[in-house]
């Protein structure tokens, strides 16, 4: 089982950008959908993006302008590269891989993937 470690939460002001990472603790991730999700207070946690086995990248439609997935095969960690932040996306952010090459037909589904690291929280002051 692949274990995942979230990194690179913190606090930022509107307008600034963090780079999430998620550290794998095996290289078959390389080969597996991976995604990230977010949860913010009182809400139910939601997918924002998702990248596969050949690095096909795919983004809610919420955040699609901000954010950039993308993975380092070698150094088996996957990132999360947030731009002009505003105080919506304050949030715990997951990172979460599956037990498949493809992923699913609808993004975010969140019973998809069986792995999932522990959040790292990213807040965003006005």
């Amino acid at each position: 089982q692949v274990q995942l470690v979230e990194s690179g939460g913190g606090s930022v002001q509107a307008g600034g950008s963090l780079r999430l990472s998620c550290a794998a603790s095996a290289s078959t991730y390389s080969s597996v959908c991976m995604g990230w999700f977010r949860q913010a207070p009182g809400r139910e946690r939601e997918g924002v993006a998702d990248i596969n086995n050949i690095g096909s990248a795919r983004y809610s439609d919420s955040v699609k302008s901000r954010l950039t997935i993308s993975k380092d095969n070698p150094q088996n960690t996957l990132y999360l590269q947030m731009n002009s932040l505003t105080p919506e996306h304050t949030a715990m952010y997951y990172c979460a891989a599956a037990e498949w090459r493809w992923c699913p037909v609808v993004l975010g589904r969140k019973d998809y993937f069986t792995n999932w690291g522990q959040g790292t929280q990213v807040t965003v002051s006005s």
